[in-house]
């Protein structure tokens, strides 16, 4: 993976933002020598993270600012680290290639964590709770649950696992769906379900959450979630050089889990706090 709406809104209106984005992804790798990354971030006094800035609460912009839960957090993180962080704000499916051709140190859009991207990526602890569900329009009795998108068109962010996850499961419905639209951003997959394009959009449970918190004259949460257990999680190259800089943000995420620190994020952001891993990274189900 909409704020109250000043991300949404802004998101809608952002192709400078973007058009600089997409011209950073031509500029020359930040390193192509495989240094320790976090010694090398500490040199540059910067940590330069790729994320997409259209996934609220977690990262999003207000007044052209970033804000949300994963900014606040990484802040605090890097606080620890002794660096300061620069964005490069992406859509979502361009930000795992940006990751391989080495324009950022790494990934801090909140990526669900998978079999696959295990595979390829590092990924971090737990950041928060990524079961996916659905969301509707306010008062549309035609969808109870989420069997009930059958033979109608639905909605999911491009690249994302949520959006995979729905794939699967429409084939488990009887005619499966009259189609499945993939939006880059998830706030033009709620302006299409706002205006009666689509029936429902697949997302992280608390994403959903948050937009129905914030607009709920317009949304309403189709409950229960549709999806098997899973985390959110920020990720890097699967090489050496990353593999310090993975290790120091996890020893941070614990000592601001132990400190509660974690859990005021999660009150502010989500309205409740959910137990998260710290041991391991959990071994995802799909």
């Amino acid at each position: 993976m909409t704020t109250g709406d000043h991300g949404f809104l802004q998101g809608l209106a952002r192709p400078a933002a973007v058009f600089l984005a997409l011209a950073l992804l031509t500029a020359a790798p930040l390193s192509a020598r495989g240094e320790n990354l976090l010694d090398e971030a500490k040199a540059r006094g910067e940590l330069v993270l790729g994320t997409e800035l259209q996934y609220a609460p977690f990262e999003f912009t207000e007044n052209d600012k970033p804000k949300g839960y994963s900014v606040d957090l990484m802040d605090l993180v890097a606080a620890d680290l002794g660096v300061k962080v620069r964005y490069v704000d992406l859509p979502f499916a361009s930000v795992l290639p940006g990751l391989e051709a080495r324009k950022f140190d790494m990934v801090e859009a909140t990526s669900t964590i998978t079999k696959a991207r295990m595979e390829r990526y590092y990924f971090t602890l737990p950041i928060a709770d990524a079961t996916v569900a659905l969301v509707k329009r306010k008062g549309d009795t035609s969808i109870q649950k989420a069997q009930d998108i059958a033979g109608k068109v639905v909605g999911g962010t491009k690249g994302s696992a949520q959006t995979k996850l729905l794939q699967d499961f429409v084939q488990t419905l009887p005619g499966g769906v009259k189609e499945i639209k993939e939006y880059i951003g998830s706030p033009n997959a709620y302006a299409d379900l706002e205006a009666g394009r689509i029936v429902a959009v697949a997302g992280s449970l608390p994403n959903l959450a948050y937009l129905v918190k914030t607009r709920p004259e317009t949304f309403e949460l189709v409950l229960p979630p549709f999806g098997p257990k899973a985390y959110l999680a920020w990720l890097a190259r699967k090489d050496d050089a990353s593999k310090a800089l993975i290790e120091a943000i996890n020893a941070s995420l614990v000592k601001l889990t132990k400190s509660g620190k974690i859990k005021e994020l999660q009150l502010k952001w989500f309205g409740v706090a959910t137990d998260l891993p710290i041991d391991a990274v959990p071994t995802p189900l799909y």
